[in-house]
């Protein structure tokens, strides 16, 4: 790809936070970038008017795990009004970042099922926006990010909340109770930072039995049991991709019922992705297959929801749902809102438009 710069065809595609054609590195050295470089924070009148886990927040709309690399990027978006921000997924040690490039705009047309497997990377990011990322989970080691996480959640105004999320990490010659004991050093790395809310990461590949966490439902109960001994009365989130009925996802709630206090669908669905020549638009082993996001995705994030909200019914325990995955404008936090989710979040459109929390608080009658 020789241009990734957005060439920008609707007026919601301002200059993003995060620039594609820059490496993850001098991302997070120099971002965030155009409107979400100036850090005078959007005023937000009156009371707040709704609860995110026990804290008021203007209006339960945030960022998940992704887009806000540092404190810097978590600030950012809380001065432009994201009340539910989500510090970058992090872990209990140093991980590289996957080769530049890491996000790329994906050419497809509607939604994007299960049955369309390969996807090809266009230069242009237009709307309606659908992205692939590739980072491979990168993180800085605990003596960075656990100062930053904390200066972050200080710089939360009123009606807001920051959440911190991470991950464990398997150990080469490590078993099972070592790579639950790294998700517990992890919680206790969050809970020192003095984060209100923590999330753990169950949807992203080769950290589980199986290809994801989540689909190893014994696994997630034994590593969120053991992460909840460790956080005490802190809220725990755990993050779930895509499943297809409500038996499956039935099953993991039931395992983990009265330990988590919320569950966040979707992260993203995967696909090959390819130029147009049909070689594989990602460079390296491992990475022909990549996670999409964005407005083609909508369609299974808002089927989760719905699907989380009736298996909550049946096992009759009160966990949040947290729906995200294609929310580009009020129209789409609103269906989210009526298929069942307490909270919405917003990755992709978010990161091309700062201006979206106002937005949805203005259209969605959340001022």
């Amino acid at each position: 790809m020789e241009c990734l710069t957005a060439q920008r065809s609707d007026t919601r595609l301002h200059t993003p936070i995060y620039d594609p054609s820059m490496s993850y590195q001098d991302n997070f050295d120099q971002g965030p970038f155009g409107e979400f470089a100036n850090s005078v924070r959007i005023p937000q009148t009156g009371e707040p008017q709704h609860f995110f886990l026990g804290h008021p927040v203007y209006a339960p709309f945030g960022v998940p795990a992704g887009p806000l690399l540092n404190g810097k990027f978590v600030k950012a978006a809380l001065d432009k009004g994201f009340d539910i921000p989500v510090y970058k997924t992090v872990r209990t040690r140093r991980v590289p970042c996957h080769a530049w490039p890491n996000v790329l705009a994906v050419d497809i047309e509607g939604d994007l099922t299960l049955d369309k497997t390969r996807l090809v990377a266009k230069d242009d990011y237009a709307e309606p926006l659908s992205i692939t990322n590739s980072f491979g989970v990168p993180s800085f080691d605990p003596d960075f990010w656990q100062p930053d996480l904390a200066d972050a959640v200080a710089h939360v105004g009123p009606g807001q909340v920051v959440v911190g999320s991470f991950q464990g990490t398997k150990s080469e010659r490590g078993g099972a109770a070592d790579y639950i004991a790294d998700f517990v050093l992890g919680a206790r790395l969050m809970r020192e930072t003095g984060v209100k809310i923590v999330e753990v990461n169950l949807s992203c590949p080769n950290e589980g039995t199986s290809a994801l966490l989540c689909f190893d439902v014994e696994r997630s109960r034994e590593v969120v049991e053991a992460i909840k001994r460790e956080l005490g009365e802190i809220p725990l989130l755990i993050k779930v991709a895509y499943f297809s009925d409500d038996a499956s996802i039935e099953q993991l709630v039931r395992a983990v019922s009265g330990t988590v206090a919320g569950i966040v669908a979707i992260n993203t669905i995967s696909a090959e992705i390819v130029n147009e020549q049909g070689q594989q638009a990602l460079p390296g082993e491992g990475r022909l297959r990549s996670g999409v996001c964005g407005s083609s995705i909508k369609w299974a994030g808002l089927e989760m929801t719905s699907r989380l909200k009736r298996v909550r019914e049946v096992v009759g325990n009160e966990f949040s749902i947290i729906g995200c995955g294609g929310v580009s404008d009020a129209t789409d936090y609103d269906e989210y809102r009526q298929a069942g989710a307490d909270a919405v979040m917003s990755a992709t459109a978010m990161m091309w438009n700062p201006q979206l929390a106002q937005q949805i608080k203005r259209e969605a009658h959340e001022l």
